[in-house]
């Protein structure tokens, strides 16, 4: 009994072990599976932790990408300001230009100044006089014997054209004689023209007997020939200036040439000698029959399409460009070209573009052009002749002004080869071909403010004051370069603002300011007993509008006078200290001056 009770005992005892041995068995396999799941979650959680670094790395990269590519590649409109070398393609109703996202609609008939745009509204008021006084005395009364000067001309037509002015009036300060001009045959044009060849000397001489004696040639002195004094004056030298450094070497030598004789008169003179500088350039500075015949042939075309059109002088030539050290978005082949071109002037500065343009001294570009005129009201059926050289990158560059105005002309689409043949060969003559259909267009456009764009201003203002157009460059870059964040109606409206004394009204330029021939202001009396529309017509209403920009701009239209233009770099309307300033560099003289 005793025996079998212990055995129960032990057996109890055997299974109470085997049951606590499961249980640390359990305890344990439980422990291993939570060490195996803390395990895999820390595993997890690192491998986690590793793929939200990656991506976070690769997010910041792409960030700092973005930055710098934000930062360091310029917007569209500061590399690309100006030219879209694809043609636009410009409908009738729109441009489209390759180089923005936003499309400028353009109207086929543009906008509207208020009033008529193809005359001033004040001429009527005004009228060229250029009669000499009672007390201007006449050649045969003043003119001293064995007493002759000599001139000979710098740079193109035009330019060469103010040197002849300038040139009989010089004569009669000094009381000489006065030898029929040489024309320059050596500059950039290299044209061989003699003056007979593009003015008529008869009429020359016949119209200017009453002031000053003209001969065609130097005479013989006692059967031996005149050996002239050559030499050189500072430009914008007065009366004073001439007397003293002139007239004693005239005395001595009886005979003086002048040379490079361009801009080499005051601006600034007594009145009887400004209009005899008009008198010089209206009256008796008359182009050959030839070449007269032929301008009028242009002309007689030009009516005949159109009862009126537009005459622009468009100078976008790849050399103007080059020497003017503008950009026009055409990338590092533009740079290349136009800056290989600008190496043939060692003298020139460093050029800063974005300067340049600021300041206004950079021609507009073709496209340009015709969008102000469209602004300023001219639609897609007026008739344009242009006068230009070779158009930096041709057609291309051409096409938005085409498409704008469709109908273009040029002397070498309106005239015959066999037509143009006899002047082909020589700038000067083709150039007068130009000046003549210019100065006969019922509004003329002028890209620069070059001596053709001069002459013909101030022309076109003794003769009645016919609408001359001139780019306020100045204000109108800024307004180019954001045109397709604004409607149409707000870039007209300001264009249209900014014209405001750009349009060869009256009195635009102050009395006495600016170039001369640009502004002969001494040649150009007011009627007697008219009041001037400037108290109560519809243009004080536009001047109020224009306030806010004319105060610079009494100033923008005489640029030679406050802000030298950049064609005529050396041409400062100051007068100059009786010295001998350093000579200048010729070819850069008189490149860009026609």
């Amino acid at each position: 009994m005793l025996m079998l009770k212990n055995l129960k005992q032990l057996i109890f005892s055997v299974e109470m072990k085997k049951k606590k041995r499961e249980r640390n068995n359990n305890n344990i396999l439980l422990q291993a599976s939570n060490e195996l799941f803390i395990g895999l979650n820390v595993i997890l959680w690192r491998k986690r932790h590793r793929l939200f670094s990656l991506i976070s790395a690769v997010s910041g990269c792409l960030l700092l990408l973005l930055f710098a590519f934000s930062v360091f590649t310029p917007p569209p409109t500061a590399t690309d300001h100006f030219l879209s070398h694809h043609p636009s393609a410009v409908k009738k109703t729109e441009v489209v230009e390759s180089n923005f996202d936003m499309v400028l609609q353009v109207p086929a008939s543009g906008g509207t100044l208020g009033r008529d745009l193809w005359s001033s509204s004040q001429s009527k008021f005004y009228y060229g006089c250029s009669n000499a006084s009672k007390s201007f005395q006449s050649a045969d009364m003043k003119t001293h014997p064995n007493r002759y000067l000599m001139i000979a001309t710098s740079g193109g037509l035009n330019q060469q054209r103010t040197g002849i002015i300038d040139a009989v009036v010089v004569a009669y300060i000094l009381n000489a004689t006065l030898v029929i001009p040489k024309l320059d045959q050596h500059s950039y044009w290299k044209d061989t023209s003699g003056f007979a060849e593009i003015f008529n000397v008869d009429w020359f001489i016949s119209s200017l007997s009453r002031d000053v004696e003209i001969i065609k040639e130097l005479p013989r002195n006692e059967g031996k020939a005149w050996i002239p004094r050559s030499m050189r004056v500072p430009r914008k030298c007065n009366s004073k200036c001439y007397q003293i450094r002139v007239l004693p070497v005239l005395n001595k030598k009886h005979a003086v040439e002048l040379t490079k004789f361009d801009y080499r008169l005051s601006n600034r003179l007594e009145t009887d000698l400004q209009k005899l500088r008009c008198r010089v350039n209206y009256q008796a500075l008359r182009f050959t029959d030839s070449i007269l015949e032929l301008g009028k042939i242009l002309v007689e075309r030009m009516r005949m399409k159109a009862k009126q059109f537009i005459a622009l002088h468009l100078r976008f030539e790849p050399d103007m460009l080059a020497f003017s050290g503008c950009y026009y978005g055409g990338g590092e082949k533009e740079r290349e070209e136009l800056g290989a071109i600008r190496k043939r002037w060692k003298t020139l500065h460093v050029s800063n573009p974005e300067k340049v343009r600021r300041h206004g001294r950079c021609p507009l570009t073709p496209e340009e052009v015709g969008l102000m005129l469209r602004a300023l009201g001219f639609g897609s059926d007026v008739h344009i002749y242009v006068a230009s050289g070779e158009v930096y990158r041709g057609e291309e560059t051409l096409a938005p002004l085409k498409a704008l105005f469709p109908n273009f002309h040029s002397k070498e689409t309106i005239a015959t080869k066999e037509e143009l043949a006899p002047f082909s060969s020589f700038s000067g003559r083709m150039a007068a071909l130009d000046y003549i259909v210019c100065d006969e267009s019922d509004v003329f456009v002028t890209n620069n403010n070059g001596n053709m764009a001069r002459i013909l201003a101030g022309r076109r203002r003794y003769f009645g004051h016919k609408p001359t157009i001139r780019p306020n460059a100045k204000k109108l870059y800024k307004l180019f370069l954001d045109r397709n964040n604004m409607t149409w109606d707000e870039f007209a409206s300001k264009v249209r603002t900014y014209q405001i004394g750009f349009m060869g009204e009256p009195k635009e330029v102050k009395p006495g300011k600016g170039e001369f021939h640009e502004n002969p202001d001494s040649c150009i009396c007011q009627a007697n007993g008219l009041k001037t529309p400037q108290e109560d017509d519809e243009n004080s209403k536009e001047r109020k509008e224009g306030a806010e920009v004319s105060d610079e701009q009494q100033q923008q239209p005489q640029p030679l006078e406050e802000d030298p233009d950049w064609t005529d770099i050396f041409y400062l309307d100051k007068e100059l200290p009786d010295v001998i300033t350093k000579q200048e560099h010729t070819e850069v003289e008189g490149f860009f001056s026609d």
